[in-house]
């Protein structure tokens, strides 16, 4: 796909990420990632084994993302690590590719928990962070351009999934599936180009922002109708005069 190989920019690695976070500071509570080799049409050629490991917080996790993730107080007490060495450790997981990366998260949400996160640590590793920050892309934000439900909305990363047919490896919500479940959906969109192309065909149809010759010329397609340019032109000048 073009505009994909647009935005890898020759790059021949993805690190999917997913960060859960405190529910009234977003301050990170865990990190989830998959590192994934890309091949040339960008498209998974290979998965590395999941990354998942839990972040000490200065708040409280919050009823509603405890309820939501699994994650507890007493689990973060047992496991969590400080920031600083939770991203030391995921930069050592990714590798030699670290540089090489792309890293992508399915909407801003997990950068804005990064950035809290920032803001809550005097000491913090910048390099690391900021790879992340220049070398990011917002997998959600492309995707939601081209596919959306009946009624126009945005999918989340589940009902995405079940777009294409993938099928989730574990329980949502856990960091490490999501980042999973990311790559996987990415991989979808990219190889199943009929499910893309139909669907991103039913966002235009129900576009209503479109200047009016162009919706009813998209109106005489939808009904099976050929259009020529001279209809085209014949729907500007009704639409002038």
């Amino acid at each position: 796909m073009k505009k994909i190989s647009k935005i890898l920019r020759g790059r021949k690695n993805i690190v999917f990420l997913d960060f859960e976070g405190t529910q009234r500071t977003s301050e990170m509570i865990a990190i989830g990632a998959i590192s994934c080799s890309i091949d040339k049409d960008g498209t998974i050629k290979k998965y590395k084994k999941p990354f998942r490991m839990y972040v000490r917080s200065l708040s409280k996790v919050g009823p509603f993302v405890e309820k939501l993730t699994g994650i507890t107080d007493e689990l973060l007490r047992k496991q969590a690590v400080s920031f600083s060495e939770a991203m030391v450790a995921l930069k050592k997981y990714v590798g030699l590719l670290w540089k090489k990366s792309l890293f992508v998260t399915f909407g801003n949400n997990d950068m804005r928990i990064l950035n809290q996160t920032i803001s809550h640590n005097l000491k913090f590793p910048k390099e690391i962070c900021e790879q992340i920050h220049q070398n990011y892309f917002d997998f959600a934000a492309f995707f939601n351009n081209y596919v959306k439900d009946d009624n126009g909305n945005n999918l989340s990363l589940v009902h995405s999934c079940e777009v294409y047919g993938v099928e989730l490896v574990g329980t949502p919500h856990d960091p490490a599936n999501d980042a999973v479940h990311l790559s996987l959906l990415y991989d979808a969109f990219v190889r199943k180009t009929d499910i893309t192309t139909l669907r991103y065909e039913q966002v235009l149809f129900a576009n209503k922002k479109m200047p009016e010759p162009v919706v009813e010329v998209m109106n005489r397609i939808k009904e099976g109708k050929t259009v020529t340019p001279e209809d085209f032109k014949e729907a500007v000048k009704n639409e002038l005069l």
